[in-house]
Parts: C-alpha cells; sequence; structure tokens
C-alpha cells in the first residue's frame, strides 16, 4: 500500500499517540505510525508499526475519534495479540491474510462452506477475542489519560452504518474487525461508567485536527472535498489553510503566497505554515527563497521531523552553488539521521554526492535507498560497487556489507 509522508500529519498522530502508549506501557517500544493513502476508515497493527489510513483521519471529526482507534491498536500490541495472529496468519492463504488485514468493515466475499470459507472464519474467530479484549483495553488507557470514549462509538457506530448497507445476511465471522453490534452494546456501558465521558477535545488541538483533514483533502481528494469541508466555517483558520494550499495546488503562487503570508501573520511559529511556504517558493523556481523558508520551518517544528530537513536539503540542491550544495548533503544526512527508512531521502543525498564527485558516498546512498524501498537487488547491486572503492573496514564499507547479506524474512511483518 502507498505510504503518505507528512511531517505535520505525522506529528498530530504521534501526539494522539503518544499518551495511549504511555498508559499501554509501551512508550519505549519504538512503535512507528505508518499514514496509508487508502481513503476507507481503518486502522491496523503488524509487528511494531501501527497504520492509519488517511481516510481514518478525514473522516473522522475530533481528535478523539482518532485517539479511540489508536488506544484499540494499542490494546492490541500491549496484549501481543499481533504475535498470535501472525501465527495463525503463517498457515492461511494470502486471501485470507488480506481479508483479515482490510479491517473494520470489510467483507470478505463469497460463501463460507468451502474449505477456504473455513479457514477465513477460523482466523477472523481467533481475532474476534482480541477485538473485545482490546477495546476493553482501549477504555482503560482513555481513561488513564482522562479522555473520552465517545469518539469510539462514533467510530463503531459508522462501521455498523457500512454493514448495514451490504445487506441483511451478514456473516460477522467475515469481517475483520467481528460483529460490531455487540462490540457497540459492550462498549456503551464502559463508556458510560467512565468519569470522563463528558470530556472534549481542547480546542487548540480540535483546530490541529481540523487543519489536518483540509490538508488531506486538498492533496489527496481535490477541491470539491476541500469545499465540502470549509463550507461550515469558511473564515476559520482550517478553511484558510485549505485555501492557501488549493491556490498552491491549483492557482498561482503569488496570490498563494499572499494567502499564507496572512497564515504565518496570525500563527508565526507554526512551522507548517513556513513549510507551505517552502513549497510555494519551489515551485515558483525560487530555491533560495524556499531554503531560507524551509530553514524557519526546521527551526520551529518541535518534532524535529526529518522530512523538514530533507525538504531543505533539496532546497539547497536547487541553488546550485558548491556552498549551498555542501550545506544540502549537511542537511539531508539529518534528515535521514532523523527517518533512516526515507527511501526518497536517501535518492536526493546520492544525488548531491554525485554532483560533489563522492561517488562511493553516492552509490552507498542510492543502495540505502534502494533497501528501505524492498528492492534488495538493486540495493545489493550498489552496495557492492560502494565496496569497491571504499576502504574495506571503514564504517560505510560495513554498513554496504549489511546490505549485501540482508536476506528478507518471509513471514508477515
Amino acid at each position: 500500500m502507498p505510504v503518505v509522508r507528512d511531517a505535520e500529519i505525522e506529528a498530530l498522530v504521534r501526539d494522539y499517540a503518544r499518551p495511549i502508549f504511555k498508559a499501554a506501557g509501551l512508550a519505549n517500544e519504538g512503535i512507528d505510525i505508518v499514514l496509508v493513502n487508502d481513503p476507507s476508515f481503518n486502522a491496523f497493527v503488524t509487528g511494531r508499526r501501527l497504520f492509519v489510513n488517511t481516510g481514518a483521519l478525514v473522516t473522522a471529526e475530533t481528535p478523539n475519534e482518532i485517539i479511540g482507534v489508536i488506544a484499540h491498536e494499542a490494546g492490541h500490541i500491549a496484549g501481543g495479540h499481533q504475535q498470535k495472529l501472525r501465527d495463525q496468519l503463517d498457515r492461511a492463504k494470502t486471501m485470507a491474510i488480506i481479508a483479515t488485514l482490510l479491517g473494520a468493515g470489510a467483507m470478505v466475499a463469497g460463501a463460507t462452506t468451502s474449505s477456504k470459507g473455513l479457514a477465513q472464519r477460523s482466523i477472523l474467530a481467533y481475532q474476534r477475542t482480541e477485538e473485545i479484549t482490546a477495546d476493553r483495553s482501549a477504555i482503560t488507557y482513555l481513561n488513564a489519560t482522562g479522555q473520552s470514549g465517545m469518539g469510539m462509538l462514533k467510530t463503531f457506530g459508522r462501521f455498523q452504518s457500512a454493514l448495514s448497507l451490504a445487506g441483511t445476511q451478514v456473516d460477522p465471522y467475515r469481517i475483520s474487525h467481528p460483529m460490531p453490534q455487540e462490540r457497540i452494546a459492550n462498549l456503551e456501558v464502559l463508556v458510560r461508567q467512565s468519569p470522563f465521558v463528558s470530556v472534549v477535545d481542547p480546542p487548540a488541538l480540535q483546530q490541529r485536527h481540523d487543519m489536518m483533514r483540509i490538508k488531506i483533502a486538498a492533496y489527496m481528494q481535490g477541491q470539491a472535498a476541500v469545499a465540502r469541508l470549509m463550507r461550515k466555517n469558511p473564515t476559520s483558520l482550517a478553511s484558510r489553510y485549505g485555501d492557501a494550499q488549493q491556490t498552491y495546488l491549483y492557482g498561482n503562487p503569488g496570490a498563494a503566497l499572499t494567502k499564507t503570508a496572512a497564515l504565518i501573520k496570525e500563527q508565526p511559529k507554526n512551522p507548517y505554515f513556513q513549510e507551505l511556504r517552502g513549497d510555494i517558493l519551489m515551485k515558483a523556481n525560487k530555491p533560495k527563497d524556499a531554503a531560507d523558508a524551509y530553514a524557519k520551518a526546521v527551526s520551529l517544528d518541535p518534532a524535529h521531523s526529518g522530512l523538514l530537513l530533507v525538504s531543505l536539503g533539496q532546497a539547497l540542491m536547487a541553488v546550485g552553488t558548491p556552498d549551498s550544495l555542501k550545506k544540502a548533503v549537511v542537511q539531508l544526512n539529518n534528515g535521514v539521521g532523523r527517518d533512516k527508512e526515507n527511501a526518497e531521502a536517501y535518492r536526493f543525498l546520492a544525488q548531491a554526492y554525485g554532483e560533489q564527485g563522492d561517488i562511493p558516498a553516492a552509490d552507498l546512498a542510492t543502495a540505502e535507498g534502494h533497501y528501505y524501498a524492498g528492492d534488495y537487488k538493486n540495493a545489493k547491486i550498489f552496495a557492492m560497487r560502494a565496496q569497491q572503492k571504499l576502504k574495506r573496514g571503514e564504517p560505510r564499507w560495513v554498513r554496504a556489507q549489511d546490505i549485501i547479506n540482508y536476506t528478507p524474512s518471509n513471514k508477515l511483518k
């Protein structure tokens, strides 16, 4: 599935997840949040990664709805459910695995009387008890962090409505998050008993959520989707943010800069307004000014995102002077240092090294890019090329050897 990378959205989802993970005892477990470019409402966990669909983020009207989903998935991680399920999936056919991972509301088409159907029923039935346990754990984490479970109720209600549209003859064992009707009833009792049932999201967090939704709409769903979100409050900061993004994407840079300048005046410490300004200036072929904007974004960013550093490095490369190229290499290395799995960043770094004439470093960066993109064949080819020009035993030579020796696991990750 395609993965979406965005510093602002990733920072917000991490802010949603951080207190929940701490309550679940997962604060130091190194769990990565992955944004999946999928319009459906879903989140799922595999290994040490928590996947959240962009469809979930843009559909959820409040942070609490997403936080509830994250709390549910944290329950799976803390309970070790994914390892148990993986043992089952290792023995399942491909379609059964896909059906399980599709998430809440996803239906498995076809009859259940075949051997394949029975295999799918067995796996999903095994998951059912874990779903119920994860729901209870989620409420525990929400209570521990002083948050309401009402968002979870609303989310499950959405799932139930989606299922009812599929028809009245629904086999609950063929739904990867099974029997939402029963889960809603059980969950509602727990939510109503909580002393935090009436707690709502802080206004500042809600504003960030609104800005995230309109950003996803602008970049992935088009102008009509942005217009629908703006309709409720066309003068809000989120609406004006969406308008500036639309103007950047579909209009002219000058007007987009004017609108972005107004946003910056209102929130001068917002790093993502500076990031947007940098994006606009790059589109306008003004890389030096763009680099200044990205540098400002980096200095303001409390999340220390590697993505902003990579944008700064790209702009410095585009400036095209020897000095800016040298600075670009520094910033790109800083970026991959904070975000080592950013395959695209390694490609920019390889280009920068190549322009400097440092071919071994360029080959190794190219190998890293292929490696983190999952193209292990080409990763090994470029790692071997790099090794031929590097001193045996030095750190870069050792890293190249690690890539050459890597054998991907056949097990589900």
